[in-house]
């Protein structure tokens, strides 16, 4: 059950939604800062997703008429622009996902906004002004929540407070919340990274993909919102994709879905609220203003 369900566009059954963060190889640079330029097996394998999968992504949906979302680096699009503009060029969403995949809560909040603006320049370069946000390693903080809103930022998708979309109040306004959660982000079936403290039990493509695919089936039975997170150099796989491929195909001949971007679904579900045609969930921030005070009770003898 879900307790405020969502009404979607033509009576469709479930919304979904297909992201993809392509890190490229920002990971070991942010990480291992020092030696990073030396480190060659990482940075391939994050160039493998600008360069092999996101092609190979591209063509599939261009095939299939979906249209979806990207969450980029700003510094992945100064290195990988072509990469960019062919997300751009279909038709799909950009979003901001940092600079150089830093951690919000790592950084001062000086320094968070020159994160943050830099990657806004990087967009501009590419002729994009992106309206969704999603924190690296999903660490978004109170600061960078208040500077989406300074910046004109219409959603985040960092927060794992619902099944279903949102809305996140603060004092200076309110985002559309489009949440996340790790059982449907592919880094714990798939990510096999020993330089930046991973080392996932990487399962085949179809025992790693089923559990995306279960996923599906909840939502679609309870009318919600299914929403993955993957990332191109391991969901964009030869044999990992091919399966997601043949997936796609038959649930959109089978069943009655709405694939969206995000920016479309954080327009639907605000327009929806604003309509007053269902009940949007509303929840407020900050969560707490310091670290909760806490004192351990001590236990009786008798």
């Amino acid at each position: 059950m879900i307790q405020y369900p969502i009404p979607w566009p033509n009576g469709a059954r479930c919304a979904c939604a297909i992201t993809f963060d392509m890190d490229a190889d920002s990971l070991i640079h942010i990480s291992r800062p020092k030696d990073s330029h030396n480190r060659l097996y990482p940075i391939s394998m994050g160039q493998y997703g600008p360069m092999v999968a996101v092609p190979r992504i591209l063509e599939t949906y261009r095939r299939f008429g979906l249209k979806q979302s990207f969450f980029v680096p700003g510094w992945c699009i100064e290195r990988y622009p072509g990469a960019v503009e062919a997300m751009l060029e279909g038709g799909h969403e950009v979003g901001h996902h940092g600079y150089l995949h830093e951690d919000p809560t790592a950084h001062s909040h000086d320094e968070q906004v020159d994160w943050f603006d830099r990657a806004l320049a990087a967009h501009r370069q590419v002729g994009n002004t992106p309206r969704g946000y999603r924190a690296p390693v999903y660490n978004i903080t109170q600061g960078v929540t208040d500077l989406l809103l300074e910046r004109g930022f219409a959603y985040d998708s960092s927060l794992m407070g619902d099944d279903i979309p949102y809305l996140l109040d603060t004092a200076a306004g309110s985002l559309v919340e489009v949440p996340v959660h790790w059982g449907t982000d592919d880094w714990p079936p798939f990510a096999h990274y020993d330089e930046i403290g991973y080392l996932m039990p990487v399962k085949s493509p179809s025992s790693g993909l089923a559990a995306f695919f279960e996923e599906f089936e909840a939502h679609y039975e309870a009318g919600g919102f299914w929403h993955c997170i993957w990332h191109p150099f391991l969901t964009g796989r030869l044999a990992r994709w091919r399966q997601v491929e043949t997936w796609l195909e038959s649930i959109l001949e089978s069943r009655d879905v709405w694939f969206a971007t995000l920016g479309e679904i954080a327009d639907h579900v605000r327009s929806i609220s604003e309509a007053g045609e269902g009940t949007v969930r509303r929840d407020s921030l900050p969560y707490y203003t310091e670290p909760p005070s806490v004192t351990a009770g001590r236990r009786g003898n008798g």
